[in-house]
């Protein structure tokens, strides 16, 4: 149970809001999984540095408007059981809920969407098409694409306020070093080093396990009837 509320949440995407892992989805449609999975497993796993990969993964993939259309719906077809429940009790009790994603910005807003959560609280990486729709880049100048970029989004984002942190990977456990309190989720995938590094850890497949990390007692008291 939280000693103090939390002011601001933010949710990773990938194997937390979702069960899917967004780029994966991408390589096993394009027919090419087994070589991205094995660099996304490593830099979730903290084995390679997310900036070493991430490009590379997209230029293998070179996802088009249409294929990332085709994410935005599998991200929502495949939510993880309670989150919107979890994310509408935050709400309800006052809290800014955000999702910080290296996902593809344009393929989470549809989740976000359903889930409640405003656009401009949606932190993730464009894509960028021309205008027949094909890929062109992704901005990487976004701290999102890079070792401890999403502590640092957490932070700006946070302003000094209390705030907490739930994911699955080794990067959401970055805010860490700004005093953001991390939850580890492993609902969908366990992974040791997170469990094993994160201030608090919930194993449940469903997502409403992190409340009693998330919330104070009296919170607790003030949620509407299940």
């Amino acid at each position: 149970m939280a000693r103090a509320g939390f002011e601001v949440i933010f949710f990773d995407c990938d194997s937390t809001l979702s069960t899917i892992e967004g780029i994966d989805a991408l390589a096993a449609r394009a027919g090419c999984e087994h070589e991205i999975s094995a660099l996304t497993r490593a830099a979730m796993g903290g084995e390679q540095p997310l900036e070493s990969i991430y490009g590379q993964r997209l230029e293998t993939l070179r996802p088009n408007r249409q294929a990332i259309a085709w994410l935005g719906n599998q991200y929502v077809a495949a939510e993880v059981p309670g989150a919107r429940a979890v994310v509408a009790a935050l709400i309800s009790l006052g809290k800014e809920v955000h999702i910080v994603s290296g996902g593809i910005r344009q393929a989470v807003v549809p989740l976000a969407a359903v889930l409640s959560i405003p656009l401009a609280r949606v932190h993730a990486v464009e894509m960028f098409h021309d205008a027949s729709g094909n890929y062109t880049g992704y901005d990487a100048s976004s701290p999102l694409t890079r070792s401890g970029g999403k502590g640092a989004v957490c932070h700006r984002v946070a302003k000094n306020r209390r705030a907490a942190i739930v994911g699955d990977g080794i990067t959401d456990l970055d805010p860490a070093a700004y005093g953001i309190f991390t939850v580890g989720f492993g609902g969908v995938v366990r992974r040791e080093a997170v469990q094993r590094r994160a201030d608090a850890y919930v194993a449940d497949r469903a997502l409403t396990g992190v409340l009693e990390f998330l919330l104070t007692r009296e919170e607790f008291r003030r949620l509407p009837p299940a």
